[in-house]
């Protein structure tokens, strides 16, 4: 049975709110959603981030990602040209409840955020046996 295709972008209707405490730009990651057979695979851009950088929460049904990414400092050096500027990452999704969410899965490499989301898997019908006492 293909359930692909149960998936849609629907904006949320209460945005996720945070105060912000530090005084840092604050970019949103660009994102790929890919369906699979047996959920989605999200991947986000964070370039500077690892594992030690990169926070996945998700709180009631909103899955957020962030990360707070330390300036490069070379010694002796300074940059004359960089292709993106240094600050904190910050993106909320709303999760259907089709995600199952003891599985959610994160890997980051090379500043590459992948989450894995496994569907809940489908309740089977099961026949009872009916017998007399």
């Amino acid at each position: 049975m293909d359930t692909r295709g149960d998936y849609q972008k629907v904006p949320a209707s209460t945005p996720a709110e945070t105060e912000r405490t530090r005084n840092r730009k604050v970019y949103v990651p660009k994102v790929d959603i890919i369906e699979t057979a047996d959920g989605m695979v999200m991947y986000a851009d964070i370039p500077g981030a690892d594992e030690k950088t990169v926070e996945v929460t998700l709180e009631k049904s909103v899955l957020t990602i962030r990360s707070t990414i330390v300036p490069q400092n070379f010694a002796g050096r300074s940059i004359c040209y960089a292709e993106y500027d240094v600050g904190d990452y910050e993106r909320s999704f709303t999760v259907s409840d089709e995600v199952d969410r003891d599985r959610i899965e994160a890997v980051v490499k090379n500043g590459v955020l992948k989450l894995i989301l496994h569907k809940v898997p489908q309740v089977v019908a099961k026949k009872i046996a009916v017998r007399t006492e």
